[in-house]
């Protein structure tokens, strides 16, 4: 077939395959010692090998390398005991292939077989060798059968390395996609707040335009500055400058919920005294996607912003008296991009975030605190001790939208 190209070895192995050749020149020296057909028959042997040490490289993962592999084991094995044990030495090249095998069974099933090719023909010839040739013989008889274990961790290591090559290739794929995923959450976030502050004061122009012109007037310059802002957090997003922090939003969250007409009652402590600063940024950022939700799916006239801070977990409320969730929630976050990134963000820090329906909407956002000391590094960080207290309050604190803090 056409752009097929014939390899003598493939070309990934490099040289590697030729340099093993090297080796060669011994046997076939020693076959010329040999009477011509015992010759003829040895080099018809030493081609087999030959062709076997090729297959071999393109065989490997594949079943069939588990017979080409016994053929050149056969064919030592016929030399070692027909000829001369000399050509014992070829078994440093089978040793290399058994090397290659990952599975511990066929690796151990193999040793066998190589152990038996190489043993025999030493037992054979043994009373018939000087003590000198033992000598020689012996220890790289022990070497030949120690080599696989070493041929076999060099395979296991390059495989690792490949492995890992690929794990780190996946690893950057994951990253670029999560990279697209926080811009995509960042930029709803941010742009979805400041959008509906638009829409909302473009409608209020609508009406005003000929009741208050003046009035509309002010609206339409509010406009434009919340236009230049909207540039500025998109350009300040790209080149990652803007730490969102909770006192800012609760600024942002009057501002949007005074033109939608909506009260905002503020309670408890807005910084969070020893929060860290990702935990912050990341409560301030849901704060803005709660406030946002209120904005548009409600109907409320009041929104209420709790913070508190307890003794194992900083807990953030955000709680409305609108239309509520349909059929009392709770709401997974599946069901909404907004919670559905809330969620994510959350899941970095170990927090939870909680959507239910109680004469409105009630979302509750917690925060583990990470307790230090000389004997625990870290406590608490993975299971949230007041649970059980927070669900107490659910089932006995809130009966109304004004008691359920």
């Amino acid at each position: 077939m056409r752009g097929l190209r014939f390899e003598v070895f493939p070309r990934h192995m490099g040289v590697f395959p030729y340099l093993w050749l090297v080796y060669l020149i011994l046997p076939i020296f020693n076959m010329l010692k040999f009477d011509s057909w015992k010759m003829g028959i040895g080099f018809f042997l030493l081609t087999v090998f030959l062709f076997t040490y090729r297959q071999l490289y393109f065989e490997v993962e594949k079943r069939s390398f588990m017979y080409w592999l016994l053929v050149q084991l056969a064919v030592i094995f016929i030399l070692s005991t027909w000829y001369h044990p000399t050509f014992m030495y070829m078994g440093f090249f089978s040793a290399n292939f058994i090397g290659w095998y990952i599975d511990d069974r066929r690796f151990k099933i193999a040793m066998l077989v190589f152990f038996l090719v190489e043993a025999i023909p030493l037992a054979v010839y043994a009373p018939t060798l000087e003590t000198a040739d033992l000598l020689v013989i012996v220890p790289f008889f022990l070497i030949m059968l120690l080599s696989p274990l070493g041929f076999r961790s060099l395979s296991r290591r390059q495989k690792l390395e490949q492995e890992l090559a690929k794990a780190n290739e996946q690893i950057h794929n994951l990253i670029k996609g999560e990279e697209r995923m926080r811009i995509a959450r960042d930029l709803h976030d941010t742009l979805g707040h400041t959008l509906s502050l638009i829409t909302l004061k473009s409608q209020l122009v609508e009406k005003l335009v000929t009741k208050d012109p003046m009035k509309a007037q002010a609206e339409a310059r509010e406009i434009q500055n919340t236009s230049r802002a909207a540039l500025r957090q998109v350009r300040e997003l790209v080149a990652e400058m803007r730490t969102a922090t909770l006192p800012e939003e609760i600024r942002d969250a009057r501002m949007i919920l005074d033109s939608a007409g909506i009260e905002l009652v503020c309670e408890g402590n807005e910084r969070l005294e020893g929060i860290p600063d990702l935990a912050h940024n990341i409560l301030s950022l849901c704060l803005r996607e709660s406030v946002t939700n209120v904005v548009k799916h409600s109907k409320a006239s009041q929104c209420r912003i709790r913070m508190e801070t307890l003794e194992n977990e900083w807990r953030m409320i955000v709680a409305d008296n609108g239309v509520g969730i349909p059929n009392g929630g709770p709401l997974p976050a599946e069901g909404s991009n907004g919670l559905k990134g809330m969620a994510e963000r959350l899941s970095l820090i170990g927090g939870t975030i909680e959507a239910r329906s109680n004469q409105g909407t009630i979302i509750t956002i917690c925060v583990p605190i990470v307790i230090k000391n000389e004997n625990r590094k870290e406590e608490d960080t993975h299971e949230h001790p007041s649970g059980d207290r927070r669900g107490s309050a659910h089932a006995s604190g809130r009966t109304g939208f004004f008691a359920r803090f």
